[in-house]
């Protein structure tokens, strides 16, 4: 077909030849629309930026990034490297290739950056993780004058669900009413996850309430956002309304449904939404097979989540991970760890959260010959960057009674986090230290690093395990001034507290310890 076609558009000039390419590219054509370029390259015909942006669109893959550079190089030789529409495709295909450097240093070169290119760099370092760096961009465009659509910012409120920020979720939302910025249903369902990322659900809902178009991914939005809040029941009662419109659940909307269904250990309604997912083929799709086996696996039926497991076609690294944790919160470490290894053999890259999984499970018999395995294969893979992998590690060399190494991996890490800071209070806590678990309390606070609602359960449970009852109700009550009501995690602090309390009655009851927790 191809070849009928070449003999037509020998002589016809770049508009057809244009016509010609782009049908191949929307068509997924690929192959044929590089052939056809190709040709058009030898022929009299010479390309422009449409040709060039046509092209150039295939190559928004990391796999085809380097073709994406020969291309490159053609476009700087016809000299239309700074025509916009070239200039925008550039960035997009350097983004989507993750050669992020490559397209800030391009963008920065352009003579002239219009809305459509800012987007484009915000939503390309938004895509790739670097929220600081779209945060920082978004600014910088505010500032050269650049007035923002309702694009930019369904690309820029990622950046601001990862940091949690509801100060500066308030502030971005009250710019885009200040300025009448068009609330379309993208923008509204990117807010509503950033409400919800912020434990703002009333906001959340009140945007979700106020709209007058619903499609599936807004209810969608609203079904994960209260699974992350712990709203498991409004989850499902969203998810009764959506399928009340008659509309048609995607891969996504089950892999945010089921979650809420483990929680509630409904298993009975889990299995019904397996039924669905399996009438309609989704469940070899690697991220609903996943949510599958999550589901059976904290419902307890591990023998269950193996065997969709086994069924998953193509297996990813997310869905090898959230089978070795499974086996490892259950209980089942060794599997976990055997999971590890054929991961390993099949040839699916390990990522951190792979680690983190497996250093768990060997933290868990404990095996500390497995543990120094996965250890000189983060050193090999540089892994020992990620602070929640070095976190893991310090958890795994503490629990197989090497705490002393365990101290070694904390004082040689760079940048620690609060994670860090409570795996090593947790890990002289768990050897009764109590005293060292103190002072590395108070050198967490002086370094500056914020304590959260995990830390001052590891303090209070060390208190409470040595019978040091007063220590526990000191800090206790520095926990409540410190953080009052306004707190995000205060009242998830205060009912695992209660927990402490049979505890505490255990070691010496000190009515001054109880009528404090208790009220």
């Amino acid at each position: 077909m191809l070849g009928v076609f070449l003999i037509k558009m020998i002589d016809k000039d770049c508009v057809s030849w244009n016509v010609m390419i782009n049908g191949y590219v929307q068509c997924g054509e690929s192959d044929s629309a590089i052939k056809l370029f190709k040709y058009m390259m030898r022929s009299e015909a010479k390309p422009d930026s449409v040709t060039f942006a046509c092209v150039l669109s295939i190559s928004c893959s990391e796999a085809m990034v380097q073709y994406g550079r020969q291309l490159h190089g053609l476009v700087v030789r016809s000299g239309l490297d700074f025509d916009p529409l070239v200039g925008n495709t550039l960035v997009t295909m350097y983004s989507k290739g993750r050669q992020l450097g490559d397209a800030r240093k391009f963008f920065d070169m352009m003579p002239q950056t219009d809305l459509v290119v800012w987007n484009r760099m915000i939503g390309g370092y938004v895509q790739n993780g670097f929220m600081d760096d779209a945060s920082m961009l978004f600014t910088e465009m505010v500032s050269a004058g650049v007035k923002p659509d309702s694009i930019t910012f369904t690309s820029f409120l990622p950046s601001l669900a990862e940091s949690s920020s509801l100060r500066r979720a308030k502030e971005i939302h009250g710019y885009i009413v200040r300025h009448g910025v068009i609330l379309d249903i993208y923008l509204k369902n990117a807010l509503i996850v950033l409400y919800f990322k912020c434990r703002d659900v009333v906001m959340a809902c009140k945007i979700f309430n106020l709209s007058t178009q619903f499609d599936v991914v807004i209810y969608t939005a609203m079904i994960s956002g209260y699974v992350l809040n712990g709203m498991n029941n409004d989850a499902l009662e969203i998810f009764r309304w959506l399928l009340q419109k008659k509309m048609i659940p995607n891969a996504l909307t089950y892999t945010s449904i089921l979650p809420a269904c483990a929680g509630l250990a409904a298993i009975k309604l889990g299995r019904e939404l397996h039924g669905y997912i399996i009438k309609n083929e989704l469940e070899e799709k690697c991220p609903v097979g996943s949510a599958i086996m999550n589901f059976y696996a904290k419902c307890g039926r591990l023998d269950l989540a193996h065997l969709i497991f086994g069924r998953i076609s193509k297996k990813d690294a997310i869905c090898w991970n959230s089978i070795i944790a499974s086996f490892s919160q259950d209980g089942k470490p060794e599997q976990a760890i055997y999971l590890f290894r054929q991961m390993g053999i099949e040839g699916v890259e390990y990522d951190c959260v792979t680690v983190s999984a497996a250093l768990s499970a060997c933290a868990n018999i404990p095996a500390l010959h497995y543990g120094k395995e996965i250890h000189g294969f983060m050193i090999k893979g540089a892994f020992e960057s990620d602070l929640f992998d070095m976190s893991a590690l310090i958890d795994m060399y503490a629990k197989c009674g090497k705490l002393s190494i365990a101290r070694l991996v904390f004082n040689l890490m760079q940048g620690k986090n609060e994670v860090a800071w409570n795996s090593i209070i947790a890990a002289y806590g768990y050897h009764g230290y109590l005293e060292d678990s103190l002072a590395l309390f108070h050198n967490m606070v002086e370094e500056g690093i914020q304590p959260d609602h995990i830390t001052f359960l590891t303090i209070l449970s060390s208190c409470s395990h040595a019978g040091q009852v007063e220590d526990g109700v000191h800090y206790f009550r520095c926990m409540t001034e410190e953080y009052d009501g306004s707190h995000p995690e205060f009242p998830q602090i205060c009912s695992l507290l209660k927990s402490l309390l049979l505890e505490l009655r255990k070691v010496g009851y000190v009515p001054q310890a109880v009528e404090m927790i208790e009220s």
